[in-house]
């Protein structure tokens, strides 16, 4: 009787936090973004020039675009188009019961999730225009690392979870891409072409594209300043599909930037639940209306950086340029990660084994992932 008064509390709680958590993320303050004309606006690997012989700033929803000339005017239109386009994820309410709990909205503890869900978005679109994976799916695999609905997570947790998610789909259409984590800010390349070629064997000649998810950290207990270049020089990158990050306790999607500071989409607005597998289901909650700006000082060090690359001569002019880039931008003795031939086992690293179905993190995997919970990682 008493554990099921205990289970009856923690339900009672549980709703009385979900209440809460969607009429506090249902409002939001609509408010404008302002963009230097005098600076490159870079997004994803694209770069939109605003300038004009004026000063001042442009506003992202075009309400002065009377006061600068056509070219001018179309340039920032075809950013707006451009970032608008992006796949925004949010979180939502009133959606199916998740297993194992009374809740039926992430708001509050999903935030991470949904930045995660974002740039794997942005890679599936880059191959074939694909949908993102669903919460649900994605907490079922976070429950294989010791996570709970209603748990925080970190941005290495979720590059891990959004790994195990692609590799276990059974879509046909998502057998052509892999998704790889690098291990301890290393990414070993014979590790990523085994996996991009891995459908060899099948007898097609057609290798994978794969998606690149590196952990890394920006710092101390506060992002060090020194990485900024780095990190322009990254959403730079037509291989970028972003970075899961935000500020502390808050994860953010950045996308993009303009001087020193970063472009991002924010997951912390409360939506009703869309049913994509009905036809025809409304697009217009999937794409963000307006982009935000946010100073490169205020982002939490904790984060996961994003690559695509479609072919492996791709990963290998990509692993060429992001290592030039790294060398040019580390004034310290050891960059922020590196790209390392041969595989992981030949530097005493077990490679990740196969696993049953009913098992998908190994026990080493868990304890990795256990470590990034709860060490050095700043949960957002």
């Amino acid at each position: 009787m008493e554990a099921t008064g205990t289970d009856e509390v923690e339900k009672i709680k549980s709703k009385f936090m979900s209440a809460w958590h969607n009429m506090k993320y249902s409002w939001v303050l609509k408010t404008k973004t302002y963009f230097s004309r005098n600076s490159p606006v870079f997004l994803l690997g694209k770069c939109y020039h605003f300038k004009t012989d004026e000063s001042g700033e442009l506003s992202t929803d075009g309400s002065n675009f009377d006061k600068i000339n056509t070219e001018i005017s179309g340039n920032v239109e075809e950013f707006r188009k451009d970032f608008i386009s992006r796949i925004w994820l949010t979180y939502r309410e009133e959606f199916p019961q998740i297993k194992g709990s009374v809740l039926t909205t992430d708001c509050g503890w999903g935030c991470t999730l949904r930045t995660g869900q974002m740039l794997l978005a942005q890679g599936l679109m880059l191959h074939f225009l694909g949908r993102a994976f669903g919460l649900h799916q994605l907490i079922e695999y976070g429950k294989k690392s010791g996570k709970i609905a209603g748990d925080w997570y970190g941005p290495a947790v979720v590059a891990h979870i959004l790994r195990k998610a692609v590799e276990e789909a059974r879509d046909p259409e998502l057998q052509g891409v892999t998704v790889y984590v690098a291990q301890d800010c290393t990414v070993y390349s014979s590790d990523v072409i085994d996996r991009q070629c891995s459908c060899m064997g099948s007898g097609k000649a057609d290798t994978k594209a794969v998606i690149i998810l590196v952990p890394v950290r920006l710092g101390g207990e506060r992002t060090n300043m020194d990485y900024l270049e780095f990190v322009k020089g990254i959403l730079s990158l037509e291989y970028c599909v972003g970075i899961i990050g935000g500020k502390p306790k808050q994860s953010y999607y950045f996308a993009g930037f303009q001087d020193d500071s970063l472009i991002y989409m924010d997951p912390h607005y409360c939506q009703s639940f869309v049913d994509v597998s009905i036809k025809d289901f409304p697009l217009e909650s999937f794409h963000c209306p307006s982009p935000k700006k946010m100073s490169f000082k205020k982002m939490d060090p904790s984060c996961t950086i994003g690559f695509y690359c479609r072919t492996v001569q791709d990963f290998e002019k990509a692993s060429e340029e992001i290592t030039k880039m790294l060398k040019s931008s580390s004034k310290e003795k050891y960059p922020l990660f590196t790209f390392v031939k041969g595989h992981s086992r030949d530097y005493d690293f077990a490679s990740s084994p196969l696993h049953e179905e009913n098992d998908l993190f190994s026990e080493d995997e868990k304890k990795r992932l256990k470590r990034f919970s709860t060490e050095e990682f700043v949960l957002l």
